[in-house]
């Protein structure tokens, strides 16, 4: 069983992130950049199939530029047990549908029997590039799973909807993406960290890939900063607070 995790490196979500005004995109140059969690949040469960079955081999993928090596040591500290970074200057900006299709081409050289990734990024939020690379391969999505479960060629989980859960599956191999309803990210420890150092990582470009240089599809054609927070209204309890506070959530549609 071979398992690629997809992982993303972003800028913390702890901190301010801002837009850059002549290009839209999000200001990566001096902000903290970290794993995204749901990433890692995927790569748990393929870690914790692995712990059930020895012969799994987890490999993590990433596209990015430099930088991005971190999150894949990382990963490996983690206990994956090796990893492909796609790196190419000719994907700076890169949108969706240009991501997918670039994942898809390295995924073609991994015979994967699962592919693991978060149902959306906390930078973009787009959600789409899962289904995209999918679509690409030719192969099934089994999206926004709460939990996971592998059995002999087939993937099944629950999906957690609006008015109740969904339980789906789909023959491997597959594509999968988990939700934050999935169980948290171990922490590396000494070892991991250690061993994470001689772990292989693949450093693909776009000539390896056999993908055109060609830019993205969509730009960012305008952007605006998000209205500052104003102090809300505060209610002092002179007998009449339980009606003025009934009062506020019905005029705001709260209940």
């Amino acid at each position: 069983m071979k398992i690629v995790v997809l992982i993303k490196q972003v800028p913390d979500t702890a901190e301010e992130r801002t837009l850059d005004r002549a290009t839209g995109r999000l200001v990566r140059d001096g902000a903290a950049n970290i794993v995204d969690e749901i990433n890692e949040r995927a790569l748990e469960v393929a870690l914790r199939i692995k712990d059930a079955d020895k012969a799994t081999e987890v490999v993590v993928l990433t596209m990015g530029p430099d930088e991005a090596a971190k999150a894949v040591r990382k990963a490996l500290s983690m206990g994956a047990d090796a990893g492909i970074h796609v790196l190419d200057d000719a994907l700076a900006g890169a949108d969706i549908a240009r991501t997918a299709a670039v994942l898809a081409a390295a995924l073609r050289t991994t015979d994967a029997d699962v592919i693991l990734a978060g149902n959306e990024s906390t930078d973009g939020r787009g959600g789409m590039v899962p289904a995209m690379m999918a679509e690409y391969l030719g192969l099934p999505l089994v999206g926004s799973l709460a939990a996971v479960a592998l059995e002999t060629g087939k993937i099944s989980g629950e999906r957690q909807g609006e008015h109740g859960t969904l339980t789906v599956s789909a023959a491997l191999p597959a594509v999968v993406t988990v939700t934050e309803r999935t169980a948290e990210a171990r922490f590396p420890n000494f070892k991991g960290i250690l061993t994470a150092k001689r772990k292989p990582v693949t450093t693909l470009t776009l000539a390896d890939l056999d993908v055109p240089a060609t830019p993205a599809q969509t730009v960012v054609l305008n952007s605006s900063e998000r209205p500052a927070r104003v102090a809300g209204r505060k209610i002092v309890d002179d007998g009449t607070a339980g009606t003025l506070l009934a009062d506020y959530l019905i005029e705001n549609r709260l209940v």
